[in-house]
């Protein structure tokens, strides 16, 4: 009976060692949380660079005819948006046509008839937009059956300053004749040549700046 009572105690005890082994066994650890690749940052988008102004008469403008429209109703809320818009499709297109800056072009129209408000010599209905052959009361300028033939001719005058090249549409202005062919291939040579104001040049310039401060 003893020997049943010891080998009854033997096993508990190595019951309950096991049991304590298998409480002091280590869980395994669960893997460290990773954290989610961070992406790269896109950098934030430039706006476009303003291009720089014209100088030259010749070359290519930069500015659609609905800007230029929107820049002349916007100094002038008085012009009619219609006439505004077809007049600035002819001047593309018009300059287009013979290789002129069209927003220098259009510029000097500005400035010419002091944004289509005229108030000088010339008025509306002569369709001169950039003061030909205006010189005083006798001889207010030159007239034109159309805005179209008026743009003409100014771009033509224009391109007979900047550079000697034979023009690619009829002849429409009078007065070119008498240009200095190639005498003034900057706006800056305008001044004297265009118009006797010595400012001429600067004046341009400066409409052509807020121009593109509008556009760009």
């Amino acid at each position: 009976m003893k020997h049943f009572q010891s080998v009854i105690l033997a096993g508990c005890v190595l019951l309950c060692v096991s049991c304590a082994g298998l409480g002091a066994a280590k869980i395994p650890a669960a893997p460290p949380e990773t954290a989610p690749e961070r992406q790269p940052e896109r950098p934030a988008a430039r706006p476009p660079e303003r291009p720089m102004l014209p100088e030259q008469i010749l070359g290519q403008g930069r500015v659609r005819a609905e800007q230029l429209a929107a820049f002349l109703l916007e100094r002038n809320a008085s012009a009619e948006a219609g006439f505004a818009g077809n007049l600035a499709a002819l001047y593309i297109e018009e300059c287009s046509a013979e290789g002129v800056n069209h927003d220098v072009a259009f510029s000097q129209m500005c400035l010419e008839t002091g944004f289509l408000r005229y108030g000088g010599l010339v008025t509306p209905d002569m369709n001169n937009f950039c003061g030909l052959g205006a010189i005083g009361p006798e001889q207010r300028g030159e007239r034109f059956p159309s805005p179209r033939i008026g743009v003409r001719a100014h771009v033509q005058h224009l391109k007979g300053y900047a550079a000697g090249t034979p023009l690619n549409r009829e002849l429409v202005d009078p007065r070119y004749r008498w240009i200095k062919y190639g005498s003034a291939p900057t706006i800056y040579e305008l001044a004297g040549r265009w118009a006797s104001d010595p400012e001429y040049g600067n004046k341009i310039n400066a409409i052509l700046e807020r121009l593109y401060n509008h556009a760009f």
